[in-house]
């Protein structure tokens, strides 16, 4: 069985390898938005990692955010979504631990995403990235 820990962990690291110089691939670091301050299991934000030394990453720093899910599957995909369209984070994945899927949220719209897609194998290429591949399988480990 997948762990909501090891899979936040290895996805993490893979991305980190993936993004290496673009990116800086935050796990379970808060998030400072307009009325709250979440932490995601993971959220890719703007380089230089030290503009984070005096303040969390701001909606505008955030290429995108993971949450892991496997108990919490109902309130990522609808209060968190909800959460984070308001607030303009353009992609949003949760990583479906039950059914190894990976559902993409993409273009928020009056605080819900316009898009949503299930991806079960292959690769997702994220907005922010259009020449990166992230492969569905390794992110499941």
């Amino acid at each position: 069985m997948l762990t909501t820990d090891n899979t936040t962990k290895r996805g993490t690291k893979y991305l980190q390898e993936l993004l290496a110089g673009k990116a800086d691939v935050r796990f379970n670091g808060p998030i400072t938005l307009s009325d709250s301050e979440p932490e995601p299991d993971i959220a890719i934000v703007r380089l230089p990692e030290s503009a984070y030394n005096d303040r969390h990453p701001e909606p505008q720093d955030i290429f995108w955010i993971v949450e892991v899910a496997q108990t919490s599957l109902k309130k990522d995909l609808e209060l968190k979504a909800a959460i984070y369209a308001s607030a303009e984070i353009q992609e949003y994945w949760v990583l479906n631990l039950s059914a190894k899927q990976i559902i993409v949220f993409r273009y928020p719209n009056n605080g819900e995403y316009a898009t949503e897609q299930k991806i079960e194998a292959g690769t997702v290429i994220p907005l922010a990235f259009p020449d990166i591949r992230v492969s569905v399988e390794r992110l499941f480990g």
